[in-house]
């Protein structure tokens, strides 16, 4: 079966779905556009996408490679017998492949389907005509693709069940309490561009927060090798007193006490663990306008308040002239009659929301399809 997957999140989510599929049937066989991830679970890639991901205005900068993965995803569809196609996530770049398969005649289910009740609903009758089946991560999607009569199945989301593993130590999570309070984490997320744009702000925010609350401490969580050096380079002449620290998010999130947090998953990672936070994205004002504006329909972008159906958390998107109103919005939160009235609002909000196995529950998808295929 043909798969792919454009960016780094969206690779081990295919990777962990690779997996489950193996452990039920082993002889199914994937290729397609993967990542490290994929490849290591056993798919054999046609071109890698992940170091070149990108959100709004931003895929106008990796066009040209855009184009050279849909060119090849198109001949290799053209020219090789596929039962079914998995596309993951990406609809700038899955929704074409999606045509090219039902063209080819194959049969497409969508993993973390298109979220177009944000961005032009219109477009959900596109989604109905290149899919026979989506496999979503949150929960009203199920019923809000059925209405349009395309088959949808709630499977969880896949960070669910990494949230859901993970051990934390609580001799770490001490020691992180120690370094200071109120303990801030600053998330500048895992794309290079985003750190670029959002973590200078987030600098200048941490600043404030230092000014008013000397005994601060801030554990910034590097999410790659690729954005490290752009967060070791703005650090170079900051003042307020910091940490770093990789692939530590269970412990810094259990030990924070208030978030700075670009916007992605990571959001809902902050989530997960109850921390109050203020969400930031910066893109482009010329994309936003040219393009973002018309077509999102949502009133508000974090994935947080999307699923609050209200602005539960400040956000500051998808852009921002100035980091003034950031600094405020964070000052205010961080007293502590609002934290604690914002710790219990998220976890009201989470819990009805979590549902784990999503790899398990999207792989259960992909070998009922093969099945009904192979009849």
């Amino acid at each position: 079966m043909f798969i792919s997957a454009a960016e780094q999140s969206a690779d081990l989510h295919a990777a962990k779905l690779i997996r489950a599929v193996h452990r039920v049937d082993p002889t199914v066989r994937f290729v397609g556009v993967a990542g490290e991830q994929m490849r290591a679970a056993g798919c054999a890639g046609i071109f890698d996408m992940t170091a070149h991901a990108a959100m709004l205005a931003g895929m106008f900068r990796v066009a040209p490679q855009a184009w050279r993965m849909l060119r090849t995803a198109r001949a290799y569809l053209r020219a090789n017998p596929v039962d079914l196609a998995l596309v993951i996530d990406s609809p700038m770049l899955h929704l074409p492949i999606a045509k090219h398969a039902r063209r080819a005649g194959v049969p497409v289910l969508y993993y973390i389907a298109p979220q177009v009740w944000a961005w032009a609903k219109s477009r959900v009758r596109r989604v109905r005509r290149r899919t026979s089946r989506l496999a979503v991560i949150l929960p009203f999607e199920e019923q809000f693709f059925r209405d349009y009569g395309i088959p949808a199945d709630y499977v969880g989301h896949p960070l669910f069940d990494t949230l859901a593993n993970r051990q934390i130590d609580a001799e770490a999570v001490a020691g992180l309490r120690r370094k200071g309070s109120p303990l801030v984490v600053i998330m500048p997320g895992s794309r290079t561009h985003v750190a670029h744009e959002v973590f200078p702000g987030q600098l200048e925010v941490a600043a404030a927060i230092h000014a008013a609350h000397p005994g601060a401490h801030f554990c910034i969580s590097v999410a790659n090798a690729r954005t490290r050096p752009i967060v070791e380079s703005a650090l170079a002449d900051a003042s307020i007193p910091y940490s770093l620290h990789e692939e530590e998010n269970g412990p810094l999130l259990t030990a924070a006490d208030f978030a700075l947090v670009a916007s992605g998953t990571a959001t809902l990672e902050t989530a997960y663990y109850h921390v109050p936070m203020v969400v930031m994205y910066n893109a482009t004002r010329w994309g936003w306008y040219v393009f973002g504006k018309w077509v999102t329909c949502t009133p508000h972008f974090s994935i947080v308040n999307i699923l609050a159906g209200r602005a539960i958390v400040p956000e500051f998107m998808p852009f921002y002239r100035s980091t003034e109103p950031i600094k405020r919005a964070a000052l205010e939160m961080l007293e502590p009659q609002r934290l604690a009235e914002k710790r219990c609002e998220l976890e009201q909000m989470m819990t009805p929301l979590i549902k784990t196995g999503a790899s398990d529950n999207a792989a259960r998808i992909v070998l009922e399809m093969l099945a009904a295929i192979r009849r």
